[in-house]
């Protein structure tokens, strides 16, 4: 029946699922304000049960990110090409990798950083091929860039190209559509030019700002050849936010921090693993399944979702334990990048307006075990749903019954409230202590010498997580959700480089 109403109403449904995220979350938030008036008992038992949730997550997070902070570093020092050659001695060179690096006025240097960290792989040379696509809409400044990229990289890659996507009607300006693009254009010239079997190429959506790690193909090459179904996979590098850790405000570095432990964590979590930013499948496999959608602004979780009903739940993302190194949201000026960093948070929160098409799969979708799916689905819509709900309820919850209510204040339970949340916060900075010691042991030096006083200051930047989490988590995050509910969408802006 629900199968059968999705498919007479899907303009209805679409909307209703649309809807969802905003009125989960503006639900979840206004509960504790309202209901410590008339269920103040029911919002106690809310936020110590959320309370204990976070202190379980915190402490997970705590544990994961030791053991993937210790595989990543086993992983650089690891060499991978001798690897390759020992365990595939007849075939470890005839992989081919296709980048696509879709791009949209990012500086020249930003672009020329990109391709020059492409060079040191210490895989072959010969087997990378590169296609940076650009907008056409940025005109002649991207042909000017594309000439100076192959004027300067050309030599060096078994390609390098360079396509500008054009403004075609019923696209959303945006990664997934330049991406789309790029990937194409690249296929035309490796497969159907060149000749090369399109079971022996892999392809990787690469930020404009991302540097991978030197040995990140030679360790995709042998992920690829080792793998039983290389066509039903992506794999996923940790990213880290530390290219510009260091010019950044405080705020901005807590967060990048945070992001960049938190990425090292979800890479031990294969439950939760989700392809995010840079990453890297087959080309079969894109082939397969039409591409990136050109109508979306969110392109990775959209991608895994797209394979994973495709392939019928047969499809899955493999860690790669290796840092891709990307930007931290900066601009020109302190206010700007905090502007740019909001920006960029409500961009990563309208993930949300996936859900929609994820259910819809999720219901439609026929031969997928039913299991699997519901646990995927559902941690995907935990994640979106709760992402402006968790400020609130860790923060202002616990003191609203007892301070809404006075009688409940008088009750054992409404005096002993604020103690127990603050004791099961008070454990959950466990996992603040580690995120700290994770983060200052991998973030690359200052580049200039310290003063004392810069590294005594510098654990105490976490002290502002309050008011970080506040307008760099809760506040982009239910923007985000009331303008998809409202249906006013967003366009996709680009977060601006310096």
């Amino acid at each position: 029946m629900i199968k059968r109403y999705f498919r007479r109403h899907p303009v209805r449904t679409q909307r209703a699922l649309e809807i969802l995220p905003g009125f989960f979350s503006w639900s979840l938030i206004l509960f504790p304000f309202w209901g410590s008036l008339v269920f103040p008992t029911a919002v106690a038992y809310y936020v110590i049960c959320f309370a204990v949730y976070w202190l379980y997550r915190s402490m997970n997070m705590s544990l994961l990110s030791v053991l993937a902070h210790f595989k990543i570093n086993a992983s650089k020092r690891f060499d991978w090409v001798a690897d390759l050659k020992k365990s595939f001695p007849k075939n470890w060179d005839s992989i081919h990798h296709i980048i696509v690096v879709p791009t949209y006025k990012e500086p020249i240097t930003t672009l020329q950083r990109t391709l020059q960290a492409l060079s040191t792989q210490t895989y072959a040379l010969k087997n990378i091929h590169i296609m940076v696509s650009f907008e056409e809409r940025e005109g002649q400044a991207a042909i000017e860039k594309g000439k100076q990229l192959q004027k300067e990289f050309g030599h060096i890659f078994g390609d390098l190209w360079t396509t500008l996507h054009p403004d075609i009607e019923g696209e959303v300006k945006g990664k997934s559509s330049n991406t789309c693009w790029g990937a194409i254009q690249a296929k035309k010239h490796l497969v159907d030019e060149k000749k090369i079997p399109i079971e022996k190429i892999t392809i990787t959506s690469e930020d404009a700002d991302a540097l991978f790690h030197k040995h990140y193909f030679s360790n995709l090459t042998f992920e690829f050849l080792k793998s039983e179904k290389p066509f039903n996979t992506i794999w996923q590098g940790n990213i880290v936010f530390y290219n510009n850790i260091w010019r950044v405000p405080a705020p901005v570095r807590v967060l990048a921090s945070i992001f960049s432990v938190t990425q090292m964590y979800i890479l031990m979590r294969q439950d939760r693993l989700v392809n995010f930013s840079t990453y890297s499948t087959s080309l079969k496999h894109v082939e397969e399944i039409g591409y990136w959608d050109t109508d979306v602004i969110p392109e990775d979780y959209r991608l895994f979702f797209k394979s994973y009903f495709a392939k019928k739940g047969d499809f899955e993302v493999q860690p790669i334990f290796l840092p891709i190194y990307a930007d931290a949201a900066e601009a020109e000026g302190t206010w700007a990048t905090y502007v740019n960093q909001y920006e960029q948070l409500k961009r990563w929160a309208w993930g949300a307006s996936d859900d929609a098409y994820i259910i819809k799969q999720y219901v439609l979708t026929e031969g997928v075990p039913f299991w699997d799916k519901t646990i995927r689905v559902l941690k995907v819509i935990e994640d979106h749903f709760l992402w402006p709900v968790n400020w609130f309820a860790i923060t202002v919850s616990a003191i609203l019954p007892p301070l809404l209510n006075e009688e409940f204040s008088r009750t054992i339970l409404g005096k002993t409230l604020p103690q127990v949340i603050s004791l099961l916060m008070t454990l959950s900075l466990v996992a603040m202590v580690t995120i700290f010691v994770i983060d200052a042991i991998n973030r690359p030096p200052r580049p200039q010498k310290r003063k004392l006083i810069s590294i005594i200051v510098q654990p105490l930047e976490f002290l502002l997580l309050p008011l970080i989490g506040f307008f760099f988590s809760a506040l982009p995050g239910l923007d985000a959700h009331t303008r998809l509910m409202l249906g006013k969408y967003i366009e996709y802006k680009v977060t601006e480089k310096v």
